[in-house]
């Protein structure tokens, strides 16, 4: 175990506490087992290495491992918790655990026989934690990481913190919120900054070049390891998904035609309504359904979105500023936790009572005419006024 323990205090020494994402905040780190889940890059090994630096006190009893380390070829998890529950441990962080084969049914074992062990556990946002052989519903307690807010990006790239705002307050009191954060930031700079290159913690790191390549490669790792892993695709499978995954990147957001890209892919068409699911739960996706309209996996969404803006500058050289805006807005009330859903006048119904219609800063209101509480999202615009809210105010959402 000793090269585990070497490996833990590498990543340590390079862990600082500058910046924590939101979710950290939000966990309640007492329970016995905990779960993070989330897309590739928005931090959640930080988010792991941090508690143990800094919420733990770095004690001698805690230990991160990723699934993945070559210490795992010729040795189990349990094997792992056994030796380190004899040595006194007590906090065990076991990172990417989609990567380990009967994961779950090890994860159950050890939790059930060692009382006295808190284990921490991260996977990528495509595994359903409660789905396999062993029942873990009733021992974990699980949370989900998404892409940084543009509140977040303001704090990491820019130093200034503000405090997240709720739907309500936000559309109530907008003007004044807005005017509060403009004394101290000019946002539309910023925002553009943010849709472009701003969602994955990474970008602090990397030029644009380098961080779409990023991206990229994190898109190909996405497919051809968490879900090839998880749903087990062969090689034939993953080309299939990537093709699919390029069809809807020429074209999103839209509504779907499921027979035309069935035939265009050469997939049955319980194939591609499987593979959207798929890449929905793998965050490279967003789905919004009309008003009352449940949506199963066999179930055509009535709008496909890429999951956040920078997918789509990555994927398309000039994608269309109009789709990027719905993007930004779809992305952040879902990761909000927000109800969204398509009203029959505007562009989306949030929290089951507000009509949003989301545009330029000229946008009028006709298309929302009858709807009531209905609202103009609009973009290029610092501080809005009556029923005109600042597209990138909904960033603070959380």
């Amino acid at each position: 175990m000793d090269v585990l323990f070497d490996y833990h205090r590498g990543l340590l020494r390079h862990t600082n506490e500058h910046f924590y994402r939101f979710l950290y905040g939000q966990i309640n780190w007492d329970q016995r087992m905990i779960a993070v889940k989330g897309p590739r890059g928005t931090g959640k090994t930080t988010m792991l290495l941090q508690r143990i630096k800094y919420g733990l006190g770095n004690p001698k009893d805690a230990l991160y491992v990723t699934a993945d380390h070559p210490w795992f070829y010729n040795h189990t998890l349990l094997e792992l918790a056994e030796q380190f529950v004899a040595m006194g441990g007590k906090w065990l962080f076991v990172d990417e655990v989609h990567k380990y084969p009967m994961w779950a049914r090890e994860l159950k074992t050890i939790y059930d026989g060692n009382p006295q062990l808190k284990l921490v556990i991260s996977a990528s946002s495509a595994l359903d934690i409660y789905r396999g052989e062993a029942d873990l519903s009733r021992r974990l307690i699980t949370y989900n990481l998404p892409g940084m807010s543009f509140r977040e990006y303001i704090a990491l790239k820019h130093k200034h913190r503000f405090d997240t705002l709720q739907l309500g307050d936000l559309i109530a009191n907008h003007e004044d919120v807005a005017n509060k954060i403009v004394e101290g930031i000019k946002p539309l700079p910023l925002f553009k900054e943010y849709l472009e290159s701003g969602y994955y913690p990474y970008s602090l790191e990397s030029g644009k070049t380098e961080y779409f390549i990023k991206i990229n490669q994190t898109i190909t790792a996405i497919i051809e390891g968490d879900l090839a892993a998880i749903e087990g695709y062969s090689a034939a499978s993953i080309i299939k998904l990537k093709k699919l995954l390029g069809v809807i990147a020429e074209s999103a957001p839209f509504q779907p035609n499921i027979s035309a890209i069935s035939q265009k892919l050469g997939l049955s068409r319980d194939y591609v309504y499987l593979y959207l699911k798929h890449l929905e739960n793998a965050k490279l996706l967003n789905f919004v359904s009309a008003e009352g309209k449940g949506v199963s996996t066999l179930q055509k969404p009535d709008k496909i979105y890429l999951e956040n803006p920078n997918i789509s500058y990555a994927l398309r050289s000039t994608p269309d500023k109009g789709n990027l805006r719905e993007t930004f807005l779809l992305n952040q009330l879902l990761n909000a936790h927000i109800d969204t859903t398509l009203p029959k006048n505007g562009d989306f119904m949030v929290d089951q009572q507000y009509t949003l219609e989301v545009g330029g800063k000229s946008k009028t209101g006709k298309q929302l005419k009858g709807a009531a509480h209905a609202y103009i999202v609009a973009d290029d615009l610092e501080v809005g006024f009556g029923n005109k809210i600042p597209l990138w105010l909904f960033g603070f959402l959380y």
